[in-house]
């Protein structure tokens, strides 16, 4: 069973893995595509490791709704527990 902590803990640690970015810079109040230096090409690598690490599929309109971490958060814990 995923808790709320794993989940974060988890999504973090691809992050830093995924996009070389210091686990320090991951904040729930940051900016997710500025801080991660996302492009469209980065939003592709997201959703495989979303989808690889917690088993659902991601529809790319679901990341219009997403500015901070916090909000991405909120957004994989609300697919993981609710399944």
């Amino acid at each position: 069973m995923m808790t709320k902590d794993k989940i974060v803990a988890t999504i973090n640690g691809f992050l830093v893995e995924e996009f070389e970015v210091p686990a320090t810079d991951i904040q729930p109040d940051a900016n997710l595509r500025d801080t991660l230096g996302l492009d469209s090409l980065d939003y592709v690598d997201l959703v495989v490791e979303v989808e690889s690490n917690f088993g659902f599929k991601v529809k790319p309109e679901d990341f219009t709704e997403i500015s901070t971490f916090q909000d991405f958060y909120n957004y994989v814990n609300t697919k993981v527990l609710n399944t």
